[in-house]
């Protein structure tokens, strides 16, 4: 084998690497989750020194004040306010609703402009509407879980600073510092109540109503009655950040045993749409008959009722709280 073409074979090689390993530390100087958590905080202290510090707490205004004003003097309409605003997302209720009731509106109408059966409409319609809420619960969900994850750190470090002699609010604030969010906003929120006079009972109520998670309604309460009753803050913070990392440890086991049944929920639910859609392909005159005949569309709507409600059977089985 010639010399040349060995050397060149290898320069090449090394050129390859060298260019993957350039490209990756330039994706990791921007886009990896250090980098962004530097970045973060970067930006965080140059926010604190060039703001102006303000004793009065600003709140973003809506931009459908009347409809969420309605919906805050009802309960289930302050219900729904609570769920959006756990999400974090900068979105209200309201707009949630209208956005729900014009993607309904056009998933309704849409198949019978083109000539299909008003049932196809209201299945289409119906998926539409809920389509910004499963967003909104999903924004949810994603941010209570990484708050389940953070918190019992945020209890350790608050501990180990009462510990070597720091008050509370330092102890608050040493976490609204440390941690990343969502957990360290939440905190540093609460510092900032605290700070600025509101009561501290008031406080952390007003953080326990932010943040949706049990673990944290247990250790507003455990504050409050330490705040009445005196006793070692710290011991029971440890006490409580022992207590969630077991119940996040059973919950992961109950997760996993649990997974077998949702995973075998999404696939018979998504079965028979499946194979509608294969059978309508390769025989469309076999599947019309479902829409084109009255009995036929009672059947595709009893259909719809039994999956639903075997749907809302198998969550009730494989959903289990811990």
């Amino acid at each position: 084998m010639d010399l040349s073409f060995v050397l060149f074979a290898v320069v090449a090689f090394l050129a390859v690497v060298l260019a993957l390993e350039g490209v990756y530390n330039v994706w990791a100087s921007r886009s990896s989750p250090e980098a962004k958590r530097i970045a973060t905080r970067i930006e965080a202290l140059a926010g604190e020194a060039s703001a102006p510090a303000s004793i009065e707490r600003t709140r973003q205004r809506s931009r459908m004040p009347r409809l969420n004003g309605l919906l805050g003097g009802l309960p289930a309409g302050r219900r729904m306010q609570h769920f959006v605003t756990a999400s974090a997302m900068a979105v209200s209720a309201a707009e949630l609703i209208v956005m729900s009731v014009a993607l309904g509106a056009f998933g309704l109408f849409l198949p019978g402009l083109l000539g299909k059966p008003l049932i196809f409409g209201a299945v289409l319609g119906l998926g539409l509407a809920v389509l910004p809420w499963w967003r909104v619960a999903n924004r949810r969900r994603v941010r209570i879980e990484r708050i389940e994850r953070q918190f019992p750190e945020a209890l350790d470090l608050m501990s180990r600073a009462m510990r070597a002699g720091h008050s509370f609010p330092s102890a608050v604030k040493m976490v609204a510092d440390e941690m990343t969010d969502p957990l360290g906003h939440d905190f540093r929120v609460l510092f900032d109540e605290m700070n600025y006079g509101v009561p501290t009972n008031d406080a952390l109520a007003n953080l326990a109503e932010r943040v949706p998670v049990p673990d944290v309604s247990y250790f507003v309460v455990a504050v409050m009655i330490q705040r009445e009753s005196g006793g070692n803050l710290a011991e029971l913070l440890d006490k409580i950040s022992l207590i969630v990392r077991e119940r996040l440890k059973l919950l992961g086991e109950v997760r996993t045993l649990s997974a077998e049944g949702k995973l075998s929920a999404i696939i018979l639910t998504a079965l028979p749409f499946g194979v509608g859609l294969v059978v309508n392909l390769v025989n469309p005159k076999f599947m019309a008959v479902l829409w084109t005949d009255p009995a036929g569309l009672r059947m595709v709507g009893l259909a719809l009722f039994m999956m639903l409600l075997g749907i809302l059977w198998m969550r009730s089985i494989i959903r289990i709280r811990v």
